[in-house]
């Protein structure tokens, strides 16, 4: 079988990116069997802990270079270093991230990509990403739970779970105490998972957000769907800030990167700790070698998912 091909990029270099790569790389804790990695990015000219219009520029075209060679079949998957969305807009770049770029890229609109956090622990997903707490509850819809849902089903099936537990947060306090609180579970996270259910796909009923990721910890569930950025990620970064990863769901690709930041304070220093790079570089081979042998053919369409949820 041929080797897995992973791109990763350095990030913004004048943050811990280039460290971690480097670290990580220079580890005996990812795959070396198999698979190829390719680094994408420069340091030349950079100062670590400096960000500039050059470091941002430096990032969003590695960012590209790593697109393109996916999309000409060059590369398997991404692991992508972390960017400073600030530096990144003082050189034109569109996007709040990298999901929204690789959704656009891929010919979708850039809401399409989809946020999961993963770690062993506790894996969240997020109906709504980089925006306000006001815009993200405007956001929310009955179809976006369920493409939500849908996408998360398969990215668990992909890890070997073939029953999927999937818990929905709910949007109020005590999950709108059956509409005294808020209409959002009645009016849209009840009715998608009606919908997920006529799929074939078990998720719960809305469950108070102050319970549900205590019993997601515990392993009563697999992931938890979670409303708005910060309803998902206050929790997991509490448990897997070191070793969490982000993964992108909803597009062709497969797409890792780690947990965290820029850090541009701790850029230069060598104190910069890479286990969320691992894991990222460690799942990206994973997910890539698994997709290779769930086939679509005889993986996803047998089970009833295919590539979209429509």
């Amino acid at each position: 079988m041929r080797a897995v091909r992973i791109g990763i990029t350095l990030g913004d270099p004048a943050g811990i990116g280039p460290e971690v790569v480097f670290k990580a790389l220079a580890s005996r804790k990812i795959p070396r069997r198999g698979v190829n990695y390719i680094l994408l990015g420069s340091q030349n000219g950079m100062e670590c802990g400096r960000l500039s219009k050059e470091s941002a520029q430096a990032a969003w075209d590695a960012l590209e270079e790593a697109f393109q060679m996916w999309r000409k079949g060059e590369l398997d998957a991404l692991v992508t270093g972390p960017i400073h969305k600030e530096n990144m807009a003082r050189v034109g770049f569109p996007f709040p991230g990298h999901t929204e770029f690789l959704s656009v890229r891929c010919g979708f609109e850039p809401d399409r990509g989809l946020m999961l956090l993963y770690h062993p622990k506790l894996s969240v997903a997020l109906a709504t990403t980089h925006c306000s707490l006001k815009e993200a509850l405007q956001k929310l819809s009955v179809e976006k739970f369920v493409r939500l849902g849908w996408e998360v089903h398969r990215f668990l099936v992909l890890l070997g779970k073939p029953r999927p537990r999937i818990a929905l947060a709910g949007v109020n306090p005590h999950a709108g105490e059956q509409g005294l609180f808020g209409q959002e579970e009645r009016e849209i996270l009840e009715p998608a998972r009606k919908v997920l259910a006529e799929k074939g796909i078990e998720v719960s009923c809305p469950i108070s957000p102050d319970a549900v990721f205590r019993q997601a910890y515990q392993g009563l569930w697999d992931c938890v769907l979670c409303a708005y950025h910060d309803q998902g990620l206050i929790p997991f970064k509490l448990v897997a800030f070191r070793k969490g990863v982000n993964v992108t769901l909803g597009l062709p690709l497969v797409r890792t990167s780690p947990d965290h930041g820029t850090a541009v304070e701790l850029a230069g220093k060598g104190k910069a700790d890479a286990s969320s790079m691992v894991e990222a570089i460690r799942l990206a081979v994973r997910l890539t070698r698994q997709r290779r042998v769930v086939s679509e053919e005889d993986g996803w369409h047998r089970q009833g998912l295919g590539d979209s949820f429509e």
